[in-house]
């Protein structure tokens, strides 16, 4: 009886083994959702970028009321500048606006721009704007409506 309860044991012990548990992770979810994302981002990636050239229309919309009494900042073809009439120097900007305005610092300005003038030369003024304190800018423009 004993050799029989030894074999049971061993027997038991086999089956056992044969149910060990694994201690590793499974990954093959992991893979699935991983080259289903990989597929989802390499049909969307095309569409986020926009590097087709259109040509787009005019707008038709009507121009925003002005102010009573807007401040207007105007930068020349020879890049001088000029607070409403008044020509000031690129340092004085800030004091000339802040006299212009009140102190308002909230106040919307409106700025003009020769063609000649370079995007680069309009970006310093306008940072110096930003400088200032000025946030609110508004770029003046022709009306491209026919």
């Amino acid at each position: 009886m004993a050799a029989k309860l030894g074999a049971s044991k061993l027997g038991t012990r086999s089956d056992a083994s044969d149910l060990d548990v694994t201690h590793e992770i499974n990954v093959t979810p992991f893979i699935d959702v991983m080259l289903v994302l990989l597929i989802i981002f390499m049909v969307a990636a095309p569409l986020a970028t926009v590097d087709i050239g259109v040509d787009l229309p005019a707008t038709a919309a009507e121009p925003a009321p002005r102010p009573d009494k807007p401040v207007f900042v105007t930068v020349k073809p020879d890049l001088s500048i000029a607070v409403g009439e008044e020509l000031v120097g690129r340092e004085a900007l800030g004091t000339s606006l802040a006299a212009a305005t009140k102190g308002r610092k909230d106040e919307r300005i409106y700025l003009r721009a020769d063609k000649a003038v370079s995007y680069g030369d309009l970006m310093e003024v306008m940072n110096t704007l930003r400088n200032a304190g000025y946030l609110k800018v508004a770029l003046v423009g022709l009306d491209g409506r026919s």
